[in-house]
């Protein structure tokens, strides 16, 4: 298989929009929490219990997320920098760990929506009362 610097750099938009809606994902889930600990003890307090563990799981899968996004994109890199360097084999060893890095953040990415709509649930439940 021919590869050229080109191949690998044609990641890159994706996995800097992966990132940045990543990002927003955290920035969401921290407005959630926030909004949480502001509502009145009484009324929170079984709704809160009961979305605690989601979302110190959802916000571990988040910066999992990142760090594989992050190694996949930081792979990506070398992997042209190999290529640049008719580096051809170290090249293609670094693209397809960096492939590999990027499925595993998608797949954890899959996870945390899969989290997410049971705590949507959760509120609906309390919408429902």
């Amino acid at each position: 298989m021919e590869m050229t610097i080109t191949t690998p750099s044609l990641l890159f938009p994706a996995i800097s929009l992966l990132l940045l809606a990543y990002t927003n994902r955290f920035v969401t889930l921290t407005s959630v929490i926030r909004q949480l600990s502001k509502l009145d003890a009484a009324d929170a307090e079984d709704l809160t219990r009961r979305q605690i563990a989601s979302l110190r799981t959802r916000l571990q899968i988040i910066r999992a997320m990142q760090v594989f996004g992050v190694v996949s994109f930081l792979l990506c890199t070398l992997s042209m920098f190999a290529l640049f360097l008719h580096w051809i084999m170290l090249g293609k060893i670094l693209f397809g760990t960096s492939l590999v890095m990027l499925t595993v953040s998608l797949l954890c990415s899959l996870y945390e929506v899969q989290i997410s709509t049971k705590a949507i649930n959760i509120e609906i439940e309390r919408l429902d009362r």
